[in-house]
C-alpha cells in the first residue's frame, strides 16, 4: 500500500469472498480495460464500497471529493486483482484494506460486470418480458451465492431510513436482537441508519445463541449505493442493475418485511409491496408485512397508516400490522407469521429460497426513469384499481428519491427545476401532508437545509 495523502491511499488487493475461482474466459473479460462498457458504473460503485462509514447521503459529494479515484482490474496467472488509486483512507487499517471492504469491492466487480456481460448483453434474457426479468433477478442472486436451499423461512427484509433519530436506530437494533435470538437472518438495503441497526442487533442475538453463519445481506443498486454506502455489518453484498430489480430481489428472497421509520425511499418500498399484495393474483400469497418503531415514532406510523387508507382504501390495512414500542412483540409477530409462510410454501410446492409464486406486474419490474416528462405524466387518481394507483404512487416517490440523493436526479432538478407531480386533490393533499411531515422530521436527506425536489400540482 502507498499512502498518497492523509485521506487517500493507493493499493493492490486480491479477491476474498468473491471471484477466487475463475475460468480463463472469465479472467479475460473481467480484465478487459473497457469492463464490457460499464467502467464508469463500476468505478462509482467501487468508490461507494470503499467509502463505507462516511456520513453523507449526497452522491455528488462523494464523487467530487474523490474525483481523482481510479480502479483497474489486473490480470494474474490464477485470477484477477484490483489496483486502486486515491482510494478513501478509511478503507484501510495499518496498511491493509479492511477485510469486509475487500469482500464488498470484489462483490461490486462480480455484480456489475456479470450483470452487464451475462444479463444485459448476452441475449439470453429479453427484459421486455416479465418472466425474463424475474429470471434475471434469480440468476444475479444465484451468482452472488445468497441462496440456501435447505433453510426454513428465516430471512427478514428490514426497510427504513438512513436519516433517523437515535431512538429509532436503537429500536431497530432491539428488534434485530430479538430476531437474532430467534435465529432469524437479516436483509436490508445495506446502508446506515435503520438498515444497519437490525443487522447489528441480530449479530449480538446470534452470538448469544452461539449461532454461527448469521446472514446480513445488503441489496443495493448503482443509483443509490454512493448515497447509501454498505454498512460494516453486511457480509453479503448484492448490487442489482436498477431499483426495480432490487425491490423484486427483496420480495423474492425474503420471507417477510419489517418496516422501520424512514422517508420517501421507505414509502416507495411500502407502496411497492402493497401494489403486489393488492393485486388479485396474489390474494392467497402469505407474505407478512410489519410496520414498527419506538413510541416516539407513533405519529409517523399514524400518518403513514392514514395516508395508505385514504389513498388505497381501508381494506389495505388488512395487509400489514403495526406494532409500536415493543421489540419483543414485533419480533414474535414476525416469527409466528413465518410458520404460516412455511406451511404455504410447502402446500404450493414453492421454494423457500426464492418466491416464484409471487406475481409481480410488469410496471413494477420495468425501470421508471424519473425525467420531468415521466413524473408529470404519472396518473395519481382514483380511476384505476388500488394496486395500479399504488404502483403509480411508487413511481412518484421513486422520482423524489432520485431528486434528493441520486446524481442524475439532483442534476435534472438543478437544470430544470422541481419535478411536477399531477393528481387528484385528495390524493395530493394527503401526499403533501406526508411529505411535509418528512421534511419537518428531517427524513428527506442528511443535509441541514432541504429544498424540495418536487412540486405537487392538483388537476
Amino acid at each position: 500500500m502507498l499512502q498518497t495523502d492523509s485521506s487517500k491511499v493507493d493499493a493492490f488487493v486480491q479477491p476474498n469472498g468473491s471471484l477466487e475461482f475463475l475460468s480463463l474466459r472469465e479472467i479475460g473479460w473481467l480484465s478487459d480495460k473497457t469492463l464490457c462498457g460499464c467502467y464508469d458504473k463500476f468505478r462509482c460503485c467501487a468508490l461507494a464500497a470503499l467509502n463505507s462509514g462516511a456520513e453523507t447521503d449526497d452522491s455528488r459529494d462523494v464523487l467530487d471529493q474523490y474525483a481523482d479515484f481510479e480502479i483497474e482490474v489486473i490480470k494474474e496467472p490464477r485470477g484477477v486483482g484490483l489496483k486502486v488509486i486515491n482510494a478513501p483512507a478509511r478503507a484501510f487499517v495499518d496498511g491493509e484494506m479492511i477485510e469486509g471492504i475487500r469482500e464488498h469491492l470484489f462483490s461490486v466487480l462480480r455484480d456489475i460486470v456479470y450483470t452487464q456481460y451475462l444479463i444485459l448483453d448476452d441475449g439470453r434474457f429479453d427484459l421486455s418480458k416479465s418472466e425474463h426479468i424475474t429470471d434475471s433477478v434469480f440468476h444475479i442472486l444465484k451468482n452472488a451465492t445468497v441462496f440456501q436451499s435447505n433453510n426454513q423461512p428465516d430471512l427478514i427484509v428490514c426497510w427504513g431510513g438512513h436519516s433517523v433519530s437515535r431512538a429509532e436506530y436503537e429500536y431497530s437494533k432491539d428488534v434485530g436482537y430479538m430476531f437474532g435470538l430467534r435465529k432469524l437472518n437479516i436483509c436490508t438495503g445495506c446502508g446506515h441508519g435503520v438498515m444497519k441497526g437490525p443487522m447489528k442487533g441480530a449479530a449480538l442475538g446470534h452470538a448469544k445463541q452461539r449461532s454461527s453463519g448469521g446472514r446480513y445481506i445488503g441489496i443495493t443498486e448503482p443509483g443509490i449505493i454512493a448515497a447509501e454506502a454498505p454498512n460494516a455489518m453486511v457480509n453479503a453484498l448484492v448490487i442489482m442493475p436498477d431499483i426495480e430489480k432490487r425491490l423484486e430481489a427483496f420480495v423474492r428472497l425474503g420471507h417477510g418485511v419489517v418496516v422501520f421509520p424512514g422517508g420517501v425511499g421507505t414509502t416507495e418500498e411500502i407502496l411497492y409491496v402493497l401494489s403486489i399484495l393488492l393485486h388479485p393474483d396474489n390474494r392467497d400469497i402469505k407474505f407478512p408485512l410489519l410496520l414498527t418503531g419506538p413510541e416516539s415514532s407513533r405519529q409517523y406510523f399514524e400518518d403513514m397508516d392514514q395516508f395508505l387508507r385514504i389513498t388505497l382504501g381501508d381494506e389495505v390495512s388488512q395487509l400489514y400490522q403495526i406494532v409500536i414500542g415493543d421489540p419483543v412483540e414485533a419480533s414474535r409477530a414476525m416469527y409466528d407469521n413465518l410458520k404460516t409462510v412455511q406451511t404455504s410454501r410447502l402446500e404450493s410446492k414453492d421454494a423457500f429460497y426464492f418466491n416464484w409464486n409471487l406475481q409481480i406486474q410488469q410496471q413494477l419490474q420495468t425501470p421508471f426513469v424519473p425525467t420531468h416528462d415521466n413524473m408529470a405524466q404519472l396518473q395519481l387518481n382514483r380511476d384505476q384499481p388500488a394496486h395500479q394507483l399504488a404502483a403509480n404512487m411508487r413511481c412518484a416517490f421513486s422520482g423524489i428519491v432520485a431528486g434528493n440523493v441520486k446524481q442524475e436526479g439532483i442534476k435534472a432538478v438543478q437544470q430544470h427545476g422541481p419535478f411536477l407531480i399531477h393528481g387528484d386533490r385528495e390524493i395530493l393533499q394527503h401526499m403533501q401532508q406526508l411529505l411535509d411531515s418528512f421534511i419537518k422530521q428531517r427524513r428527506m436527506t442528511l443535509a441541514e437545509n432541504y429544498k424540495p425536489s418536487y412540486q405537487l400540482v392538483i388537476d
